[in-house]
C-alpha cells in the first residue's frame, strides 16, 4: 500500500514515548543549534542576486542539509513533551512507497495532480484559494463562486466565518462547530450555483480544532473524500495531540490528507535556514502529519508575505531542491503584501507564479492578499495573475536564467514600496457582487500589468 499512511501507530506511540523535553529546550538546545549547523557545514548561502537560482549543487545541497537537520532533530509534539524521531531507512522506506499521483475533485471536476521537475514542460495545477479570508455569512457564497468560475481552477480554497446567524463563533465552543457545519454546506451550495459540483474544496477553514472538523464531514452537504483536508505543522516541526486526530480521522475515513506548513523568516533563521526548515517540514509532513502533498507557505515575520527578494530566493530553494530530489507533491502558497485593485498586488502575484512554476512546485496555490490580515481583501483576481503568469512561463520553456531577470525587473517595481504598502480595496469595492466578476477599473489594471509582463518576456497564451 502506498505511503502514507506511513505505519501510523508507531507514530502516535512514539508521540508518547519519544525523548522527553521541554518546547523550550527542543527550539534553543537542539533546533537551532543543529539548523546552524547544517547551514555551515552544506555551505548554504543566500545570494540576493540569484533569487530563481540556476546552481543545481546549491539545490542539492539545500536538501542534504535538511534531510541531515531533519534526522537530528525530528519532530516535536507540544501536547507529550515528545520528540518524534525516525530512522534514516524507515523516511527512505515511506519515500519509496509515496504515490506519484493524486486525484481531487470527482466526475467532471476531477483532476490529477503529480510532482514536478525543475524548469519542467508539464504544467502544474491551480488552486484558487481566498486563504484565511475573514469575511461576513452574506458573501461566503459570492466570493466562493467568484473563485469557482475561474477556468483555471482545479481546486478552491474558502474563506472563513467569524459569526453565523448573528452569533460570533468561539474556538473550542459548539458555535465552531456550527460554524464549521455552515462553512462545509455554504461551500457545497457555492459549487452547485457555480456549475462544477464537483469540484475539490479545501474544508474546513472555520472550524479550527479536531472536533468541529470531524462534525464537517459529510459526504451529500460537507466535506466529501474527494475534498482536501489539511493538518498543519505548528512552526517550526511541531504538532500536537489535535492535529494527530485530525490527521487519524482522515485516514481512517479515506480522506485526501495534505500537509499545510509555514516556516517564519525572522524566527530562528534568515533565508539559508528558512529553506531548510521548508524542505525539512516535506519530511515531517509525510511522517508525522501523513499527508500525500503539502500546502508550503514560507512567511516573513514581520510583513507576513513570501514575495519579498528573499522569501522568493526561499520559494525556489525549497521547490528545486524536493524537485531534483524527491516525488513530493506539493502546493506553492503565494501572501501578497498589497491589496486587491493595486498594481503591486500584481506585481507580487506574477513574481510568485513565475518563481514557483519554473523552480518545480506542482500546484500553484494562489493567493493571499493585504498580508492576510484585513477583511474581505482578498479577489480571485490575484490568483489568475499568479496562475497565468507561471503557467505562461512552463507553455514557452522558459529557464531558470530568464526567471530570475523577470523577477528581478518586477521586484524593482515593489520592493520599495513593501514597508507602506498600498491596502487596495475589499471584496465589495473591486467586485460585481451579484454577477462575481470584477470591475472595470481592476480588469482595466489587470490588462495594464499583463502588457508590462509582456515587455519583460512572459508569453501569456490570451
Amino acid at each position: 500500500m502506498p505511503a502514507p499512511p506511513w505505519r501510523i501507530n508507531e507514530v502516535l506511540e512514539r508521540a508518547e514515548t519519544g525523548p522527553i523535553c521541554t518546547e523550550k529546550d527542543f527550539d534553543t538546545k537542539i533546533l537551532f543549534p543543529n539548523l546552524k549547523r547544517v547551514i555551515k557545514e552544506y555551505d548554504i548561502r543566500f545570494d540576493p542576486d540569484q533569487i530563481v537560482f540556476s546552481d543545481d549543487s546549491l539545490a542539492d545541497d539545500l536538501w542534504k542539509a535538511a534531510w541531515d537537520f531533519y534526522l537530528s532533530v525530528g519532530s516535536y509534539c507540544t501536547s507529550t513533551y515528545r520528540r518524534i524521531l525516525f530512522t534514516e531507512e524507515e523516511i527512505k522506506e515511506a519515500m519509496f512507497s509515496m504515490r506519484n499521483e493524486i486525484t481531487v475533485g470527482e466526475g467532471q471536476d476531477a483532476r490529477k495532480w503529480s510532482p514536478r521537475k525543475v524548469e519542467d514542460s508539464k504544467p502544474p495545477g491551480c488552486l484558487f484559494t481566498p486563504v484565511g479570508l475573514r469575511c461576513s455569512e452574506d458573501l461566503f457564497i459570492p466570493i466562493e463562486m467568484s473563485y469557482i468560475k475561474e477556468p483555471l481552477a482545479d481546486a478552491v480554497s474558502t474563506p472563513i466565518l467569524e459569526e453565523v446567524e448573528g452569533m460570533p463563533l468561539k474556538t473550542g465552543a459548539p458555535s465552531e462547530t456550527q460554524g464549521g457545519m455552515v462553512h462545509a454546506m455554504l461551500a457545497r451550495e457555492a459549487a452547485k450555483r457555480a456549475g462544477r459540483p464537483g469540484i475539490a474544496i479545501v474544508l474546513t477553514g472555520t472550524a479550527l480544532q479536531a472536533a468541529a472538523q470531524i462534525a464537517t464531514t459529510a459526504q451529500d452537504w460537507g466535506a466529501r473524500k474527494t475534498d482536501i483536508r489539511l493538518v498543519s505543522i505548528i512552526s517550526e516541526l511541531k504538532i500536537d495531540n489535535d492535529l494527530l486526530t485530525k490527521m487519524l480521522h482522515f485516514h481512517q475515513n479515506g480522506h485526501l490528507c495534505g500537509t499545510l506548513t509555514s516556516p517564519m523568516l525572522g524566527a530562528y533563521a534568515g533565508a539559508e535556514g528558512t529553506a531548510v526548515i521548508g524542505v525539512a517540514s516535506h519530511l515531517q509532513g509525510l511522517m508525522v502529519n501523513q499527508g500525500y502533498f503539502t500546502c508550503y507557505f514560507p512567511i516573513d515575520k514581520i510583513y507576513f508575505c513570501n514575495t519579498m527578494r528573499e522569501m522568493l530566493w526561499v520559494v525556489s530553494g525549497t521547490y528545486q531542491a524536493i524537485a531534483r530530489n524527491s516525488k513530493f507533491i506539493s502546493g506553492s502558497n503565494g501572501f501578497a503584501v498589497a491589496g486587491p485593485c493595486t498594481d503591486m498586488v500584481l506585481y507580487e502575484a506574477a513574481a510568485h507564479g513565475i518563481t514557483s512554476a519554473v523552480s518545480g512546485a506542482s500546484i500553484l496555490w494562489e493567493m493571499a492578499t493585504a498580508s492576510n490580515k484585513h477583511k474581505e481583501r482578498t479577489t480571485p483576481v490575484e490568483a489568475r495573475m499568479a496562475c497565468e503568469s507561471g503557467l505562461a512561463a512552463v507553455a514557452a520553456g522558459m529557464k531558470r536564467e530568464t526567471a530570475n531577470e523577470i523577477v528581478k525587473e518586477l521586484l524593482k517595481k515593489y520592493e520599495h514600496r513593501i514597508k507602506n504598502a498600498p491596502l487596495g480595496k475589499t471584496f465589495r469595492e473591486c467586485y460585481d457582487v451579484e454577477r462575481k466578476k470584477p470591475t472595470r477599473e481592476y480588469l482595466d489594471l489587470y490588462r495594464k500589468v499583463k502588457d508590462e509582463l509582456r515587455d519583460l518576456g512572459v508569453e501569456y497564451r490570451y
